[in-house]
């Protein structure tokens, strides 16, 4: 727990956690483009740096807490990184209204991404559990309130009736398979309709096989695809997992053993798999799989339970 601790002692600087830090540990990044480089296979633009070290992304908040909540079953954790811990959510409490850029770090302008709020509300939930659990001091009206009023605001905003989905961003009618996280952060359980009827959604427009894209897909410029960009590998494993929750299992085994036929002759996934099946983007790509370990757990878990029957 050092480095965070370290990174939450940085509130006080910097008002914020950072979305990416160098191997350094600053997050000095600034990006160049290298417009004399064409890339591997002419994909352009080649950057140096990360513009992503200036985002605003709020869901990295329910990521720490979730961490925290989850390493302190093993060993507990110290009351100084407690009090950063406070510090941290006291930041979350006056900003988790405000538009960011997202688990996909947009490039365009921010929007109140609904992921994002469901990962402020993680943030407070494993707080109020932590607190509870270990007795420790906290504000708990307050984060109760807050944590009522996010679950409130993403299930009246977040969802969107027309589509019968949880979308992108407040307002919008992308669909976003970051949703599919929803139930892995229990804010949604596998027997909710909504959770239901999103996955069924995302099943039907963003699904191609076994391949799961980010977000609803845009045409590109002079093109006749309509495909903004290459499947995601990780979203093809949280489908895999979320269909083993909800009941699915022969549907999630079947996609589970399609995205193995992806994988490197050692074993290894890319972050982003081509209409072709070639490996794209970052190799070898963690969260894709984390993403594998925890499909293939919820997996193993449905066939015990059928086993128990």
């Amino acid at each position: 727990m050092e480095w965070l601790d370290a990174r939450c002692h940085e509130i006080g600087k910097y008002g914020v956690l950072q979305p990416i830090y160098s191997i350094e540990g600053n997050h000095d990044l600034q990006e160049t483009t290298l417009d004399h480089l064409e890339g591997y296979c002419g994909s352009k633009p080649v950057r140096i740096g990360n513009a992503a070290a200036t985002h605003r992304q709020l869901d990295i908040y329910g990521e720490v807490m979730d961490a925290v909540n989850f390493f302190n079953g093993y060993s507990p954790i110290s009351y100084d990184l407690w009090q950063h811990i406070t510090e941290l959510l006291e930041w979350l409490r006056s900003h988790w209204q405000e538009a960011d850029t997202g688990i996909w770090e947009r490039r365009e302008t921010p929007q109140r991404f609904v992921h994002s709020r469901v990962m402020c509300w993680v943030a407070f939930d494993r707080a109020l559990r932590l607190a509870r659990y270990r007795g420790l001091p906290a504000p708990i009206h307050t984060w109760e309130t807050t944590s009522a009023q996010i679950y409130e605001q993403v299930m009246q905003q977040g969802w969107n009736e027309r589509r019968k989905s949880f979308v992108q961003y407040y307002g919008s009618e992308k669909l976003d398979a970051s949703a599919l996280l929803f139930l892995t952060t229990k804010f949604a359980g596998p027997t909710d309709p909504y959770m239901r009827q999103t996955i069924e959604r995302i099943r039907k427009e963003l699904t191609r096989d076994a391949l799961v894209l980010r977000i609803s897909p845009t045409k590109r410029k002079n093109s006749q695809l309509d495909n903004d960009e290459d499947t995601f590998s990780a979203c093809s494993f949280w489908l895999a997992e979320s269909l083993a929750q909800t009941g699915h299992l022969d549907d999630s085994r079947l996609m589970l053993e399609k995205m193995l036929t992806y994988s490197n002759h050692v074993g290894l996934y890319a972050e982003k798999i081509g209409l072709i099946g070639e490996s794209l983007g970052n190799y070898p790509h963690a969260f894709t799989h984390l993403s594998l370990i925890t499909a293939c757990y919820h997996i193993d878990q449905a066939l015990n339970r059928g086993k128990m029957y």
